[in-house]
């Protein structure tokens, strides 16, 4: 596909010329709608590049011989390779070379945390500290640039199998949908089975439509469906059908089932009405459009006072969902720091730019209800930091005498979630740790179960797409491999834990 532009105009290469880096320009930033005026809807809060601001961006990058930014990605994407491709305005060629080692660029590109890992590398840094190429944005500006002109999808002969093999796959969010296009590109036959009315996993029901466009999320599981996967809804392994006959139809299964049983915090007043777990005030408004009522079927309360407790990614989303249904107030209660919040940076500036507010060291010991029995406010107890916990960061302790109360009617608790314990109580066999996280061996995604592999979220508990994604890439080609060894060698995680 070409992709017919002047690209000497934009300021980039000259066909046939060198690159010329121009390192120590400002990092170009992108342009986002107006917090005034993007809280009146649910449309994507960042705008993405112009095909100028991205050859702009991309004659930053040096293109270095031993680039640090590659070896902190977690699926090692040529980074130099695709933004010097954008310098010499082959966009097209850009989106190809991306899909070689990311299935979901266009997802990735707005939700991976870049600023931790690729960006956080940029040898820029090193005499311009906090200006580095800006990774993320160009990776979703290429993806995009394809995905528009191809009208939904990225055209790609479906892969004819080659092998005998079927694998199924059990959820369809990053891990699952990476897994089976790995394998399919490997020539299995692959079935993907999701639980939920619409492919897409946590992109779908846990993301807000503002940080990314449920659209985009289509046309990457477009692109998963062009390369021949199978993908079938409404199946709940373990339920709809059990997972043993799925055993015996598929050579080999891969669980990517994800992390979505919330997790809630066990205090008096938590099962009155108006408090939420973050996974199903999201699944709502995300994947049932709650935010559209009553046009769309399924309704969630709209607050006056909107609380949030947690600081993560998740979090953030929520609060900011908040305001968009009209809340009068709507913050975060947090019983660290904002220091130590794991939400990136630009979500909780772009919260705060918005009108939400943030309690740091601040707990919920109660939920006070109302003769209806819904919630009106919260007790919380102010907290200071102690010495640090298992995780490394510092144990927040209470404060004596520091209790207070707040008015809230719609309280989201946000504090994490775990992997489903379906697959898990379906397999007794299986091994877990804390109940339903799976147990596998990291170099073979093996599980104590025959032919069960797993990855994501599962094995790991609620963590990053990008992560989800390695694990994917990893387990496919552990999975080819034992499909093909004719003595079918399992390697439990007992065997590597002994090693």
């Amino acid at each position: 596909m070409t992709d017919k532009i002047d690209i000497v105009a934009l300021g980039g290469v000259e066909p046939g010329k060198p690159k010329k880096a121009r390192p120590k320009e400002p990092r170009r930033e992108i342009a986002c709608q107006d917090a005034k005026a993007r809280i009146r809807n649910f449309s994507e809060v960042a705008l993405g590049y112009k095909p100028e601001d991205a050859v702009y961006e991309a004659m930053r990058c040096l293109e270095c011989p031993r680039p640090r930014c590659v070896v902190a990605c977690p699926v090692h994407i040529d980074i130099p390779s695709f933004v010097g491709l954008i310098s010499r305005g082959e966009f097209s060629e850009a989106a190809k070379d991306l899909r070689k080692y990311n299935t979901l660029p266009a997802v990735c590109g707005r939700v991976c945390p870049q600023e931790n890992l690729c960006e956080a590398a940029c040898v820029l840094n090193d005499t311009n500290p906090g200006n580095p190429v800006a990774v993320g944005r160009l990776e979703r500006f290429a993806a995009d640039w394809v995905l528009a002109r191809e009208n939904g999808t990225v055209r790609q002969a479906a892969v004819e199998p080659t092998t005998p093999f079927k694998v199924a796959v059990v959820g369809s969010g990053p891990s699952g949908l990476t897994c089976a296009a790995e394998l399919a590109k490997l020539g299995h036959t692959v079935h993907l089975f999701e639980a939920l009315h619409k492919p897409g996993g946590v992109m779908m029901y846990g993301i807000p439509e503002f940080r990314l466009p449920k659209a985009m999320v289509q046309k990457e599981i477009n692109y998963v469906r062009s390369l021949g996967v199978v993908v079938e809804t409404n199946c709940i392994v373990g339920k709809t059908f059990p997972i043993k006959e799925v055993m015996n139809e598929y050579d080999a299964i891969y669980v990517a089932s994800g992390a979505g049983y919330p997790n809630m915090m066990r205090i008096p007043g938590e099962n009155l009405g108006g408090i939420y777990s973050a996974n199903e005030f999201l699944t709502r408004v995300n994947l049932m459009r709650a935010y559209d009522f009553p046009k769309a079927g399924t309704p969630v309360k709209k607050p006056k006072n909107g609380i949030v407790v947690g600081a993560g990614f998740t979090a953030f989303d929520v609060v900011r969902i908040m305001l968009r249904l009209g809340a009068e107030k709507a913050g975060i209660v947090y019983r660290r720091t904002r220091k130590e919040m794991p939400g990136r940076g630009e979500e909780i500036e772009h919260s705060e730019e918005e009108g939400a507010f943030i309690q740091e060291l601040r707990n919920p010991v109660r939920f006070i209800g109302d003769e209806r029995g819904f919630v009106k406010q919260i007790e919380l107890q102010k907290m200071e930091l102690g010495e640090p916990d298992a995780s490394g960061r510092r144990k927040p302790v209470p404060v004596e005498g520091g209790n207070y109360i707040i008015d809230a009617d719609l309280v989201v608790v946000a504090i994490g979630q775990s992997p489903n314990v379906l697959i898990p109580s379906s397999l007794p066999n299986l091994s877990t740790r804390w109940g339903s996280v799976i147990n596998v061996n990291r170099e073979s995604y093996m599980s104590t179960v025959p032919k069960v592999f797993a990855g994501g979220d599962a094995i790991t508990g609620a963590a990053t797409v990008i992560l989800a994604i390695r694990a994917a890439k990893e387990a496919a080609r552990a999975m080819d491999a034992y499909l093909h060894d004719p003595k079918r060698k399992w390697f439990p995680p007992e065997v590597s834990e002994k090693k």
